[in-house]
């Protein structure tokens, strides 16, 4: 985003600059940060231009490489007194923005208002100043006091837009656009910004007819491609998003979310290995975001390979421990492999994470009595035991593990359940009771029960699958 303002800065100093120099690529949703106006032409060679209008041109093409220290050494190259002029003292700012330099951008923006207070386009980038340091109130009061002075900067309207479709005021969001683009039709940021409304309220139809246009205006842009992309995937049109997210990784092969979302599409089209290529690519290019780690760990563990899958469950916990999940898929694979103790300490950790789920209890229950002895999660059980409803399936089955006794009382009140869900899920609990108690004839026929129940869907029922295949036992 900061990259592009500079690039709008370059635009509206009429210099002819590349259509590829794009905001970076945002999260799949709603965006993070309100985005600006791409570019709108190919340069024409250098050595065509001649001088401020051939160094903004070689300017131009440092931006798309994110050559920000070369961009600015530039500017010494601009002869005076053009060096000093508003333009390009805000293309300057622009580019210390896109830099990291707020503080500097900040300095050259107020010389520039000192001057001339309602500079519209300063007042825009003194606005993207704010928000890129989290000043999101002042970013806000900055742009409305551009549309008060300047109801068709389109700019800042879109800006607005984005800000409200952040916040899900569709119908906000939507003046603001519709605005924008009335103001500027080609506005490529307002164009996608008002598909995503549209995507939002479930129109796709007219979700898809803009960001076509925008396709179309900016077609070496990557937010129409994989916006068009998430849209075809929600539609069940699984090659078009590939082929959309094909494009978009030609024009940004560095791009983590167009990487993520085709691994998406891959697994959706059950390309598992293609998949797990890209989501590993997609960990290369951003080795400190979560998600990647998710997909390729479940990948994993379907394919058996279940070392791997325990390194990126690992790496999602440490990235983001709140994600209790990925401590559920932690406790399987080391469940699987026979480490305990390590499988009881995943459990808990997601029971931490999601105490409604007294599953990861009884998970961690059972993993603790083969890491250490029957005895072991009593105090535990006790504690959980006061989260249940007393007198339910689920109190009773909890008490057993807690208790160590009273299995025939709850093999009884299982048959007796009504609720073919709660009834296998209980059912696969008993059989781990027994497991854990090494009882493995009535655990082995407890598992064929839960095998009989025919409700796929479930942890319990991945675990169950995996036991009886393990077992060789027979499931047809």
């Amino acid at each position: 985003m900061r990259n592009i303002v500079a690039v709008a800065v370059l635009t509206s100093l009429f210099v002819v600059i590349t259509a590829c120099s794009t905001p970076p690529q945002k999260a799949p949703g709603v965006p993070e940060t309100p985005p600006e106006k791409p570019g709108v032409a190919e340069p024409e060679p250098a050595e065509d231009l001649t001088g401020t209008q051939a160094v903004l041109t070689r300017m131009a093409v440092l931006l798309e490489q994110n050559d920000y220290d070369g961009a600015l050494a530039l500017f010494d190259e601009i002869e005076e007194p053009e060096r000093e002029s508003p333009g390009i003292q805000l293309l300057k700012a622009s580019v210390l923005l896109s830099a990291g330099r707020t503080k500097d951008g900040r300095a050259t923006v107020q010389d520039i208002l000192a001057k001339d207070a309602e500079n519209a386009d300063a007042l825009f980038v003194l606005s993207t100043i704010e928000s890129a340091e989290g000043n999101a109130r002042e970013q806000r009061r900055l742009l409305e006091q551009i549309i008060k002075t300047h109801p068709g900067h389109a700019e800042a309207l879109t800006a607005l837009g984005t800000i409200f479709l952040q916040n899900r005021s569709f119908r906000n969001a939507a003046s603001y656009f519709d605005r924008a683009l009335e103001a500027d039709p080609q506005n490529g940021e307002a164009l996608v910004g008002r598909a995503g409304v549209y995507r939002y309220q479930r129109d796709p139809q007219k979700a898809e007819a803009l960001l076509n246009k925008a396709v179309t205006l900016y077609p070496r842009w990557v937010t129409p491609l994989s916006d068009r992309a998430r849209l075809y995937r929600e539609a069940g049109a699984l090659p078009h998003a590939l082929a959309d997210l094909d494009a978009a990784k030609t024009l940004a092969p560095n791009d983590y979310w167009v990487s993520n979302d085709r691994g998406n599409i891959l697994l959706d089209l059950g390309r598992k290995p293609e998949a797990l290529e890209e989501f590993q690519r997609a960990i290369a290019l951003g080795p400190d975001n979560f998600l990647a780690y998710v997909y390729s760990a479940g990948i994993k563990d379907d394919l058996g390979d279940y070392a791997g899958a325990e390194r990126d469950y690992l790496a999602v916990v440490r990235l983001k421990p709140a994600y209790y999940f990925a401590f559920e898929g932690l406790g399987m694979v080391r469940m699987r492999r026979g480490a305990w103790g390590g499988a009881r300490d995943a459990f808990l950790e997601a029971y931490k994470g999601a105490p409604q789920e007294t599953g990861y209890a009884l998970l961690a229950a059972a993993a603790w009595i083969r890491a250490e002895t029957p005895q072991a999660p009593k105090q535990f059980l006790q504690t959980a035991l006061r989260r249940v409803q007393r007198e339910t399936l689920e109190w009773y089955v909890m008490r057993l593990y807690h208790d160590l006794s009273g299995d025939n009382d709850v093999a009884i009140r299982i048959d007796r359940e009504k609720n073919p869900d709660i009834k296998q899920k209980m059912l696969f609990y008993l059989a781990l009771y027994y497991d854990a108690r090494n009882n493995r004839g009535l655990a082995d026929r407890y598992y064929l029960r839960v095998k009989e129940m025919g409700r796929p869907g479930t942890l319990e029922w991945r675990i169950n699958e995996w036991t009886l295949k393990e077992r060789n036992l027979n499931v047809e």
